[in-house]
Order: structure tokens, then C-alpha cells, then sequence
């Protein structure tokens, strides 16, 4: 049985070590190959003086290099943190900062791209390039810089591991907030041992599965691909991609089995061609990180007869929390299911006492994923890691949950629906309206690929609803605005409608509505 999260490659290795385990490109990596390098890599970062608990940045794309670098900090009994690929300078060094990252694994172009800001990160101490820089840098020439080679060489001496237990961190995953600069969500190597087992349990991965990761790592949903797979001893595709039908392809090209996505991926892929052989070895797909639009759902069963769909909702700091079998999308497409395996999911009022059925009430989740707090920051987490719900008072210890901010209601045979997350409410008129209800207006009637409903500040409405398109093709803003006449209620009406090209995204490929109702804050404002 797996207890620390590098044993999950060691595990297969002891029965199947020439089970292909990682694919990029050209490459193949058995479960004994892989091993080997996480081996290396390991050995290597204690060699650089690695210290237990100490934290090991890893800022590449998604390539065999990473995934080496993130096993191997755990191996060596370090923590490995994922950085985002698609992060700036300046967001690399607040993480670099933040966490007290003394390793960091990049490329030598990433590395001259973050040379006026390293020398602001006082405890990075080395850096580990995966290929040879292409000119020196003598403002950086405080830190150790070798090539991967040099680092972690093939004829490495074996090096004596931390020892460490379950409990211990195993990583940090920055996730963005509401306001502010990103939170480091700490992961024990419990959290995820036990997140890949459950995730495995209820999508029924085998050694066979051929998972295609297009996640980014510092996503937990995205991290989860290659976990799960190595649980069970599948293979791992790694893939970072420029248009949705390159993912198509790559299902075609290397037979794959499973495969995760986010909402506005998941709107662009439905509108794609999928080729029969993607249709046929294509045994499931999956959705989180926000509610599927229903007709995305429906475009994807009729592209994908033979595939099930798993809905799904999960937050960082507790990995995974609900799935809606297979079996439910037909006849319960809106809901985001029941609580996964080893898990507890409560739905409650402010004071804690739990909802009645159909009551709205905050989404609080117990058990075995729940992670370890936000690094260096107790006032954060005492804000959402609390003590649980209805715990016994003969139990001395207080049990501590994440009470995810998110306002659910649960229906009368236990399947839960996602309303909105506090902090996107919008509160207009008096009322409170989700912006997911809005948008499922548009969705449903196919006016638009992309929406977003925000509140934005309006000077007697409190906020005022601003609905913002893009993928519209002959619509207008008024043909917009009259379908939302036909279906919503006068409370519930965006003030304005705006189209535009695109709606951006945020690090993990969400909408970043945190940007728009920046850019839109002043809209109804008088004067404007």
C-alpha cells in the first residue's frame, strides 16, 4: 500500500516495471525508468544540501523533466511547488518568496526571464536548468546554477532520504483568490495519497487508462491526472496545447481513456469534429473547476455516445468533494452529485446547523483530503478552515473542515447543486442572484461560446448585472438582451450587455472574472 506519495511509482515498479508510466512527444518512460530518475533526482537535491520540509520550485511546462522534479522533492523528503508555466516574473518571485522556495528546477530561457527578480528571493540558494543557459548571468551570480546533468547525474551516489510519515507536507499549490496575491495551499502526502485513491475508486481507472494531462500541475484537478494514474500504474500523457483541436488529436494519436477539462475547454471542444477513433477509445471525460453549461453537456454526448461524462466540483484546499455519476447526467444534469469516497459533504447555515433539503447553504468538507492550511497565513486560514460541524463534545480534539465559501443546496434524495460562490453573488435590487443562473440563460438558448455574468458596483441598485459575451457569431447585444427578457424575471436582468472577442483566463484556465470586474468596475458608476 502507497503511504508517502513517491511510493505510488514504487509500487508498480516491485510487479509491472516495464509498464509504460510517462509519454511526451517521441519519449516513453517506464514505471523502472521513471523510478530511476526520480531516483537521481532525489539523490541529486540532497547533494545540493536539501534540508527536510525544505520547498523546490519547479517552473516548466509540461514535460518529463517536471514530473522527475516534482517526485524527486518528495522522494528526498522536500516539497516540491508547482509554478505555473504561464506566470510572470514578478508572480514567480512573490511564490519564490512566500513559500522560502531554496531549489528551483527551470529552463535556461525562464531563467533570463526571472534574472532581475531571483536576487529578491534571499533563500533560493540554487537552480537547476534542464538545458544549458545560453549566456551567462552575472546579476545572479550569487546562486548555484548547474545544468540538470551536473545536478543530477546518472552515477549519483545514493543518498540517505528524510525519513518522513503521511503527515508530513508532501506540496504547496498557489491558488488565486478573490482579492490578493495567491494563497499556498499546504498538501500532506496523506491528502494526496489518499485523493488519488478516491478519485481512482469512482472513475474506475485500471492499469490500462491512458490519462492525457493538459492541466497545468500547479492546478490540483490537473496534478490529479498524473496521481491517479500512478496509482493504479497507468500511463501519463503529457501535453500543453495551443488549440482545442490539438487535444482531439492527441486523444486520436495516443489512444486515450480519460480525459480532464475545465468549462470553457470543455465549450470549445464540444463545438469540435471527433474523429471515430477518439470516439472509440475515449472511455470517459470529466469536468470541474466551475458548472458545466447543460448544453455543453448534451453536444458532448452526442459527439461521444459511448463515453461517460463525470460532472464534478472540487477546491483546492480539500482536492476533490463531489462527482455525479455517469448515470445521473440525463436525469440530473445540473448537479454536482454526492460526496466522493472518504469523504463528508455538509450543507449548512451560518451557525453551523445543517440545511434542510433545498435550503442554500455553505458546502462544508470533511475527512482525509482536507489540507493543511494556507502557508504562513493563520488568518486566512482560520477564515476557512474551521472546526466541523456537529463533532461529538466527548471528542476532546476538535476535528477541523474547509467550509468552502461556496452556497449549495442539497435535493431530497442527497444530490447537491452549486448556486455560486459567496464572493460572486451579486446582490441587486435587494435580491441575490447567481451569475451561473444568468448564464445558463444564454448557454441554453446557443447565443454565445463564452459568458460571463458579474456584479458590478451601481449607485441604487447596489450591482448591477453586467452580462459579457464572446463567441456570439450574427447576435447582437439586444438580441441578447431580449432572450434574457424572454427567460428571466426584471430583478435578474443585466443592466448591459457587452460582446467581445474573447473573455481572458486565469491561471488554470478558468474565465478570470476577477480581471473583468476590475476592468468593468466603474461601468454604471455616474458620470461615466
Amino acid at each position: 500500500m502507497s503511504v508517502l506519495l513517491h511510493q505510488l511509482i514504487e509500487s508498480t515498479v516491485t510487479h509491472s516495471p516495464d509498464r509504460i508510466a510517462l509519454v511526451h512527444k517521441q519519449q516513453e518512460f517506464t514505471y523502472s525508468a521513471l523510478q530511476d530518475q526520480v531516483n537521481m533526482v532525489a539523490s541529486g537535491l540532497l547533494g545540493l544540501g536539501l534540508a527536510p520540509s525544505e520547498r523546490v520550485a519547479v517552473y516548466l511546462p509540461k514535460q518529463p523533466e517536471t514530473v522527475f522534479g516534482l517526485f524527486g522533492a518528495a522522494q528526498a523528503g522536500g516539497v516540491f511547488v508547482p509554478v505555473n508555466p504561464l506566470l510572470k516574473p514578478h508572480q514567480v518571485a512573490y511564490i519564490l518568496k512566500d513559500c522560502n522556495v531554496r531549489v528551483l528546477i527551470t529552463s535556461s530561457d525562464r531563467l533570463k526571464l526571472l534574472a532581475e527578480v531571483l536576487p529578491t528571493c534571499h533563500d533560493l540558494r540554487s537552480v537547476v536548468v534542464t538545458d544549458a543557459p545560453r549566456e551567462a548571468h552575472p546579476e545572479i551570480k550569487a546562486l548555484d546554477i548547474q545544468h540538470w546533468e551536473q545536478a543530477f547525474p546518472k552515477d549519483n551516489e545514493q543518498r540517505q532520504l528524510h525519513r518522513r510519515i503521511d503527515a508530513d507536507m508532501a506540496a504547496i499549490l498557489y491558488t488565486s483568490g478573490s482579492t490578493g496575491n495567491p494563497k499556498g495551499v499546504v498538501l500532506s502526502h496523506r491528502n494526496m495519497v489518499a485523493g488519488a485513491e478516491s478519485v481512482a475508486e469512482y472513475l474506475e481507472n485500471r492499469p490500462d487508462d491512458r490519462l492525457l494531462a493538459v492541466l497545468p500541475f500547479s492546478f490540483d484537478y490537473g496534478l490529479s491526472q498524473m496521481t491517479t494514474a500512478f496509482h493504479v500504474g497507468a500511463r501519463v500523457v503529457l501535453m500543453d496545447y495551443l488549440l482545442p483541436r490539438d487535444v482531439i488529436r492527441a486523444v486520436e494519436r495516443y489512444d486515450i481513456t480519460g480525459l480532464a477539462a475545465v468549462p470553457p475547454l470543455w465549450n470549445q471542444l464540444a463545438q469540435q469534429e471527433w474523429p471515430a477513433a477518439a470516439r472509440e477509445t475515449l472511455r470517459y471525460i470529466t469536468n470541474s473547476g466551475g458548472a458545466m453549461p447543460k448544453t455543453t453537456t448534451a453536444s458532448l454526448q452526442q459527439a461521444l455516445p459511448s463515453t461517460d461524462i463525470y460532472l464534478m466540483y472540487g477546491l483546492t484546499e480539500a482536492f476533490r468533494s463531489t462527482y455525479l455519476p455517469p448515470s445521473q447526467v440525463n436525469i440530473r444534469p445540473e448537479s454536482m452529485g454526492k460526496a466522493i469516497p472518504n469523504a463528508e459533504i455538509l450543507v449548512v447555515r451560518e451557525d453551523g446547523s445543517e440545511c434542510a433539503p433545498g435550503e442554500p447553504g455553505e458546502l462544508v468538507h470533511r475527512g482525509a483530503l482536507v489540507a493543511q492550511g494556507y502557508w504562513n497565513d493563520p488568518e486566512k486560514t482560520a477564515e476557512r478552515f474551521k472546526p466541523c460541524p456537529g463533532q461529538a463534545p466527548e471528542i476532546p480534539l476538535t476535528e477541523i473542515a474547509v467550509w468552502s465559501g461556496d452556497q449549495v443546496k442539497r435535493d431530497e434524495e442527497g444530490y447537491l447543486y452549486f448556486i455560486s460562490r459567496k464572493d460572486e453573488m451579486i446582490k441587486t435590487s435587494g435580491y441575490r442572484v447567481s451569475p451561473t443562473e444568468v448564464e445558463e440563460v444564454i448557454y441554453s438558448c446557443k447565443l454565445a461560446s463564452e459568458v460571463a455574468a458579474l456584479g458590478i458596483p451601481h449607485p441604487t441598485l447596489g450591482q448591477a448585472i453586467l452580462l459579457l459575451v464572446a463567441g456570439t457569431g450574427d447576435e447582437t447585444e439586444e438580441s441578447i438582451l431580449q432572450q434574457c427578457r424572454k427567460a428571466l424575471p426584471n430583478f435578474m436582468l443585466p443592466q448591459a450587455v457587452l460582446i467581445r472577442e474573447s473573455l481572458p483566463r486565469n491561471q488554470n484556465g478558468k474565465i478570470d472574472r476577477k480581471s473583468l470586474s476590475q476592468e468593468y468596475r466603474d461601468l454604471f458608476q455616474e458620470g461615466q
